[in-house]
């Protein structure tokens, strides 16, 4: 059976494109989650308008998130920890610490974006990702002191 991707379906293809799949799987999954229509003449007119529409809505997020990016690469976040011997923290500094953090000064960011490359067990200066869009990703400087 030939539909007519509405949205990107994993495994299957993207938005737009025209693919065969069992007959079970459209009309059970596909069709009644609205994630594709049958391959008419009438579903691809109405897949072009959805399209320009997808495509305008995705290019003012780029936008935006481009623009939310500038801001985060110049913003330096603070974070407290309690201190052990020889500046360890005890714990470490998390996503939902950072993203708490940045949710505090007006970024709403949610922490399964944040990347650590590496586990922040120490007093001092770490750089860490902030994931705004698929290819829009933001430098952050966190700044860890110990807590007084």
């Amino acid at each position: 059976m030939k539909i007519i991707l509405r949205q990107d379906v994993e495994n299957l293809g993207n938005i737009g494109e025209i693919v065969t799949v069992k007959a079970g799987f459209a009309r059970n999954y596909l069709i009644p989650n609205q994630l594709a229509y049958f391959a008419t003449d009438g579903a691809i007119r109405a897949l072009e308008t959805e399209k320009k529409q997808y495509e305008a809505r995705m290019a003012k997020a780029r936008q935006e998130s481009e623009a939310t990016a500038a801001q985060l690469s110049e913003l330096q976040i603070t974070i407290s920890m309690p201190v052990g011997e020889e500046g360890r923290l005890f714990g470490s500094v998390t996503a939902p610490m950072i993203a708490q953090e940045l949710e505090l000064r007006g970024f709403r960011v949610d922490k399964r974006n944040i990347t650590i490359d590496e586990p922040i067990k120490t007093l001092g200066i770490f750089d860490v990702k902030v994931k705004l869009m698929t290819d829009v990703v933001a430098p952050l400087k966190v700044w860890v002191i110990a807590q007084d």
